[in-house]
This record gives C-alpha cells, structure tokens and sequence, in this order.
C-alpha cells in the first residue's frame, strides 16, 4: 500500500501499473464532468487506452451536500485497449463527503481505495455539518478506505473568488501530477475548452492547473504511471477521442444527411448541441421541433421529398413518435431514428443507462409495423452504424431505429480516425423523369423492394397515404390489398437478412456456456468472459448488431453449447424471487426475442440499477451459472 505520510517525511515512489481507475464526484454544478472529460482526453492523446462514464444525478437540481446529489466522472486508463468501465476505482477526488456515499452503494470502490478529500467541511460553521463530516470520515476509513483530507477549496481562493468555479482544473492539475501527464497537452485541452471565452478565463483556468500540479507534488505522496498502449498497437494510426453522441453527430454528417429534426431530450440533448456547433460547415440544418412528434414528422416530409433525414431521441420521445413511425413504414419512406436509451418507463431515470427500449422499437407501433432495428456496442460504431442506417433506409424504402444509450451517449474512448468515403454519402436526388406506367410501390415479388419515385420528376406524382393501399398507392380496404401490402413490407426484411453474416463468436465455437449480449454491455461481457475462460472455464460469448432482421446462423451456433444466456441492462424476474415459476418467470428483452426466434431454452440474467455494467460482477454470475451447469444434461430444441 502507498505510505499517505507527509511528502516532506516520504519521497514519492513511482508506481507502474497498467491500468488504473479515477473518480471525481462532486455536487452538480462544480464542473467534475469537464476535469474527468480533459484528464481522459489528455490520456487518450498519450496512448492510453480510455473510458469514461459520467455520474449524473437524476434531479436537475438536486440537494447539496446529498448522496443523491453525486455528480462526476469515472475515468478508466490502461496501457490497452479499454471497452468499459471497470471494477473499483483506485483513486477518487471528492468535493464533499457525502456524495460518496451512493458511489459506495454502487460497489464503485474497494479496500484501499485512496480517497482525495475536501476538508473545509471539517471546520464549517454549521455544527450538523462538522457532525456529518467526521463521522463519514471515520466511516471510510474503518471500511478500508484510505482518505487524505486535503485544503483544496483554500488553495483555490488564492487565484478566484469562487472555488466553485475553478476547482474543477484545480483538480486536474493534480491528477496530472499524479498520473505524469504532459502539462504542455494537458494546457492545449483547457484552451481549447475555454476557447470562447478568451485568453483571461483561460489564463485563470492555467493557473488553477499550475496550482493543482504542484499542490499534489508537495501534499501528495502518490506518484503513479500508466504507460501507453505498444507502440506497434498504435503506430501508423490516427486516434479520435468523442462520446457517442459526438460520434453520432460525426456519422450525420459523414453519411451526407443534410437535417436533423429533433427535441431536446435527456440523454440525447448534447447529439444536438454538438452538430448546432458544426453541421452548417457541411451544409446541414438541425431543426428544433416544438415536440417530438414534430420533429419526427418533420424528419419525415425531408425524406418524402428525397432528402432522407434523421431525427434523435430517447425512450418517451420513441414513444410519441410512433405514430409517425407507422406513418412511414406504410408510406415506405426512409427515416433515420437514432435512440439514446435510458433508464424507465415514463420519465423514469432520465440519466441513467438501461436498455429497456428493444422490445418497443420493434414493436411500438400498432399493427405490423416492421423496420431495421440494430445496436451500436461501441462509440466508434455510432459513428459508422448512422452511415449504414441511412444507406439502409434508403435501399429497403424503411425506417432504421439505431440504438444506442447512455453509457455509449456520454462515454469517451480514443477510436481510430475514419477515412471518409465518397461511398458513404447521401446519392444526388435523383429528377430524371418517372416512368408513368410504373407504379410508386412497384414491389418486387421475391425482394418486396420497389423504385421510389421523389417529388420533382416528372411523371412521378402519387399521393402519399398513411391508409392500406395498392402498389399505386390508392386506398384499398379489401382483403388481397392489405394482405399484399403486409407480404412485401415484410418481404424486405427477409432480403436483408440473405446479405448478413452469422455473428462471430468471442472464444471457443463450443463449450458449456454462450453469453449472448448487445448494445454497450459488449465490452464489459467479453472482459467477464475472458476473465472466467483464464481459470478455465468453456464459456464464450457473441454480440448482436442486427435485431430486426436477426443475424443468421443463430440456431446453429448456439446448438454447440450446453446452455445460453444473455446478459442484459433491462428488467427480468429473478428465478428465485417469490410467486416466480417457469410459467409466471418475465425474461430480459434480447432472451424473449431469441426463445422465440430459436426456439431453445434460453436463460437470461439482468439488472436496471442505473449504472453500466461492471465485468466482475458479470463474471461472478457467470461463473456462478457455469457452476450450477455441473451434472445438467445439454440444451435441445
């Protein structure tokens, strides 16, 4: 363990290690989220590999000084590649003693565990608080928690007025200092983060850094070193450092959709913020709707009159958009539908990660309504999975729903710089004169796919109707009509599905058990799974993308293991709970669809807790499963 005495008694001592785990959590509003964002881009930039999770709290406002109130950032670095969050943190840098607490409810720390505390609520005038303060004090460390308590507000009010307002790069200086980051690197990321704000706010923030820096080199007996990922693992290539819906914001634009229609939404939002600041330097147009149904009909009307168009959202604006979601299925019109999940139903948790919007992107529409459904597993596929949507929707004449959520939407990773393509953008429209005796749904009888005719050609006029209709697009309510209209909608689907490949699987083609997972929990299972397979577990795992149409092969593979699960960030029954059967027992989202589109067995283990899930606690229930598989006859059909 690191000796915490005074530096002037101990040297510092240079600990290599690779990978490490950094907290800052803090009341809202003292800029926590911006230090761990510049400290994670500043590490990325070094070569290390990098993941960050925002620690948000529900309440926009909530109490200060409250563990409900806990707002920040979990920092992941390695000297390789990082694909989730982690187990327990390392180190935490805390304003205050009580926003702590529901990070130790979360299992967020360990033993040992070096706690970088503000002290001033030690001496506050309030006799509750000073009380509140010890007592937490002596909580954490009789748990295994090593705290410094440390004068970082006082050092602040040397430089600014306001601690609240600089503590943050206060911070940061100091991590660097601990971690060895280039201070040169570190200052370039602090103006260009106040860049708008002019030289003297970044001259401030510089110092508040300088601060920092050496306040930790003379207080702090904590030195530690990361090295980079091997040079060879990155030489020769370009890295970028975004969130997801950053990413999502490049794929917009590198997909050569010219609009974005949509409302601002929780944890969505910022995907608008951040193209607001730049879609116009390619010709783009983001339109904030009056509501979310709104903005999806708008998003709609573009891609009518030939400029496929995109709309952003999360679960309750899914929701309102429905109806129009049917709209464009029966209309057959191309729409882009990019859904950042989050945590419900209702309003429920407006920060927090789940992935409990499948079932209602599939389904959420009255009558058959189907459409491509697939699932980003990284921050670098929300980038390329919006390119692919686009030129789905516009192939197949469909919505595309691309799901990604919270913990893809806030997390930052270095991922390799894309090449652009001319191959990826948006063809002209096309206003070479229609065919009249082509019909507007000329559907092909094997592929249900049909020409569009766009608004402007001469000759291809129809009226567009929500209504059951002929391929001429006149409203039809006999039988054969609706019963040709539902065939060839469906039929695209199956053309699809012929073009994708069986996904591949993560470890041995065979074995006892098969973890099947999608979305952001990619990363966080295939650690777990490595994890069980190193104490020689036979466990594999395999990540869908495509949910609607589902990837080929599915039954075959999961034929070669004893038993499969999936691992989920939604809500299912405990087996264990009461009142709970085979026949009472409600499966994870992804573990329904699959019992039905297999028809095997398939188990499920999922939690909603809120937070992204962590690859220890997945590999103790993995194991735990493999475990109990001891004397099971095998799966069958």
């Amino acid at each position: 363990m690191v000796d915490t005495t005074t530096a002037e008694e101990t040297a510092p001592r240079l600990r290599l290690t690779r990978e490490h785990i950094v907290e800052i959590v803090s009341d809202s509003g003292e800029g926590a989220q911006k230090a761990g964002q510049t400290f994670g881009t500043v590490c990325a930039r070094m070569g290390n590999g990098v993941w960050t999770v925002e620690i948000i709290p529900a309440e926009i406002q909530p109490p200060a000084r409250s563990p409900a109130g806990a707002s920040g950032i979990r920092i992941r670095l390695a000297s390789h590649t990082v694909t989730n969050m982690g187990d327990e943190a390392d180190i935490v840098v805390a304003f205050n003693e009580q926003v702590l607490y529901s990070r130790i409810v979360n299992g967020a720390y360990k033993e040992g565990t070096q706690v970088l505390l503000e002290d001033k609520w030690r001496d506050d005038k309030v006799p509750e608080i000073r009380e509140q303060y010890a007592k937490a004090v002596a909580e954490f460390r009789k748990n295994g928690l090593i705290v410094h308590e440390l004068p970082i507000e006082k050092a602040c009010l040397e430089i600014v007025p306001n601690p609240r307002r600089g503590k943050n790069m206060f911070v940061l200086g100091m991590l660097c200092r601990i971690y060895s980051r280039d201070v040169v690197l570190a200052k370039g990321e602090i103006a260009n983060t106040f860049k708008r704000k002019g030289e003297k706010v970044i001259d401030i923030n510089h110092r508040l850094f300088d601060a920092g820096y050496q306040f930790a080199k003379e207080k702090l007996v904590l030195d530690y070193q990361v090295p980079p990922q091997p040079l060879e693992e990155r030489e020769g290539k370009r890295f970028i450092v975004t969130n997801g819906n950053t990413a999502l914001g490049l794929g917009v634009m590198a997909s050569g959709m010219e609009l974005v229609s949509m409302y601002p939404i929780t944890p969505a939002t910022s995907a608008s913020h951040y193209l607001a600041d730049v879609y116009h330097e390619v010709g783009g147009f983001i339109h904030q709707a009056e509501d979310e149904i709104a903005a999806a009909g708008f998003a709609i009307g573009s891609s009518f009159a030939g400029k496929t168009a995109c709309t952003i959202t999360s679960g309750p604006g899914l929701a309102l958009k429905s109806e129009m979601l049917g709209l464009a299925v029966m209309a057959e019109v191309p729409l882009v539908v990019c859904l950042v999940q989050r945590g419900g139903p209702s309003t429920g948790l407006p920060t927090k990660v789940e992935q409990g919007d499948l079932l209602a992107a599939l389904f959420g529409e009255p009558g058959d309504a189907p459409k491509v459904v697939i699932a980003a597993a990284t921050i670098e596929e929300c980038l390329h999975f919006v390119v692919m949507a686009r030129r789905l929707a516009e192939t197949f004449r469909t919505p595309v729903i691309l799901l990604t959520d919270a913990n893809l939407a806030t997390g930052v990773q270095p991922y390799q710089r894309p090449e652009p393509s001319l191959d990826w953008l948006a063809p002209p429209i096309d206003q070479s004169d229609w065919d009249e005796h082509i019909p507007p749904y000329n559907w092909d009888s094997e592929t249900g796919l049909s020409p569009r005719p766009i608004p402007g050609m001469s000759g291809g006029q129809y009226i567009l109707t929500g209504l059951a209709h002929t391929n001429h697009s006149k409203v039809a309510y006999d039988s054969d009509s609706n019963q040709h209209g539902s065939n060839m909608r469906s039929r695209k689907f199956a053309a699809l599905a012929s073009t994708l490949k069986p996904p591949v699987v993560h470890g041995d083609e065979e074995g006892d058990l098969l973890v099947v997972g999608w979305g952001s929990t990619l990363g966080a299972i295939e650690e777990a799974v490595d994890r069980a397979r190193a104490e020689g577990y036979k466990i594999s795992s395999l990540h869908l993308r495509f949910i609607l149409p589902m990837e080929p092969g599915l039954k075959a593979i999961f034929k070669r293991f004893r038993k499969i699960m999936t691992v989920e960030i939604n809500y299912s029954d405990d087996p264990d709970a009461p009142l709970i059967t085979e026949e009472t027992r409600r499966y994870a989202q992804l573990a329904m669809l699959l019992r039905a589109h297999t028809l095997i067995d398939i188990d499920c283990w999922s939690v909603v807790y809120g937070h992204p899930l962590q690859p220890g606690m997945i590999k103790n229930v993995l194991t735990k499963r493999l475990e109990d598989l001891q004397g099971e006859t095998p799966c069958s059909d």
